[in-house]
């Protein structure tokens, strides 16, 4: 574990304000910040990381290695973690409790990458620090604010009435772009969050009206190992292959996307590859960027202009080429980039003509983790 703090500019710990530690659990991996939070906004103190945990079952157990190393310096406050998904119930910050964590479990089957080691991060702290409060932050939050038309799926009512519906996702770092940029700034706009996990939303008045994730974080455009939107007939069809429902999850979200179309999930490797003549590799960031391109365009026919692009996430924030494809397809709209602002990735990388406002924001979900926590633990 590598622990690396305090950040230059900021006061020590122990300053006016509550002491936060994020944590934020991949489904091989622990993330942690340390902020100090006051009016002035969120401080990053220190932060550590674990990554290639073999198993769910030894996430509790890196989850207290980062809680013990960011505590080194005193007992925060309290934790904040993310939630990916809380399930039909939980859509806004809340205390860690029994009935809580209950209903957390029940959400497992949605989100099945990503739930178990949150819980398991959560029960680790427990154990390791019983008196300091918890609070869980969902990504599913910054959505609430869909219009109907977005969220019902065209399923039959009794099934959204158990909760089968779009909930979006990524929220945590839309939540992050509008209070960094502004959203009178942005005006109407498309952030892309890509990375890994990818994903889009329209934002209008700084609230979600449109993203391309649904019920689950599987679906929307093709990512590293997640197919995105695929025809239902084709899971169908495998059922009656013989798939069951753990083949095709694992099919869907651990086996599909760039890793299917590429032979990899690592886009920068994809590049490498592009660069050097590749055509597996060309032809799997091709549908990659036509695919991000498209979402922004469907978008735009929404919100009947555009203001604003953001890029954000691994991707969006470090790969000047994918924006740079992205934009060529979105022309016809106005987006013209400049192509020195874009290979520095300076934070508006559009050229002085263009209609649209483009930007690269470098998204901080643990600084919205730690800002909701001390709002619910300062009651």
């Amino acid at each position: 574990m590598a622990l690396v703090g305090p950040v230059t500019g900021e006061g020590p710990v122990g300053s006016a304000g509550l002491e936060v530690v994020a944590l934020n659990c991949g489904s091989s991996s622990v993330k942690g910040a340390r902020y100090r939070v006051d009016r002035d906004g969120e401080h990053r103190l220190a932060e550590a990381s674990i990554e290639t945990i073999a198993s769910v079952d030894r996430i509790g157990e890196a989850a207290q290695r980062i809680y013990i190393g960011l505590a080194a310096r005193g007992a925060p406050d309290a934790v904040g973690h993310r939630f990916v998904h809380g399930g039909p119930k939980l859509r806004t910050p809340a205390f860690v409790d029994d009935d809580l964590l209950a209903e957390l479990r029940r959400a497992v089957p949605i989100a099945p990458l990503h739930l178990p080691a949150a819980l398991a991060a959560v029960e680790a702290i427990r154990v390791k620090a019983p008196s300091i409060p918890q609070v869980v932050c969902f990504d599913t939050s910054f959505h609430a604010t869909l219009p109907e038309a977005q969220w019902r799926l065209p399923v039959p009512r009794v099934l959204a009435d158990e909760g089968i519906r779009r909930y979006g996702f990524h929220g945590l770092s839309y939540e992050y772009v509008v209070g960094a940029v502004g959203a009178a700034e942005l005006g109407r706009a498309v952030v892309a969050h890509l990375g890994n996990g990818a994903s889009l939303c329209a934002v209008v008045d700084g609230r979600s009206v449109a993203t391309s994730m649904g019920f689950t974080p599987t679906g929307g455009i093709p990512m590293g190992t997640r197919s995105g939107d695929l025809d239902p007939g084709v899971l169908v069809h495998l059922v009656r292959a013989g798939y069951d429902a753990d083949r095709l999850e694992q099919l869907v979200g651990r086996e599909s996307g760039l890793l299917a179309l590429g032979g990899t999930s690592d886009m920068a490797q994809l590049l490498e590859r592009r660069q050097a003549g590749d055509e597996e590799a060309a032809f799997a960031v091709e549908v990659f960027c036509v695919r991000v391109a498209m979402e922004i365009g469907a978008y735009v026919t929404l919100m009947g202009s555009i203001d604003t692009l953001v890029f954000t996430a691994g991707i969006g924030e470090r790969s000047a080429g994918i924006r740079a494809a992205v934009c060529r397809r979105l022309a016809h709209l106005g987006v013209r980039i400049d192509q020195e602002r874009n290979e520095r990735n300076a934070p508006v990388i559009s050229d002085d003509g263009s209609i649209v406002t483009v930007r690269v924001v470098q998204t901080d979900e643990d600084a919205v983790i730690a800002r909701h926590t001390r709002e619910l633990v300062a009651g």
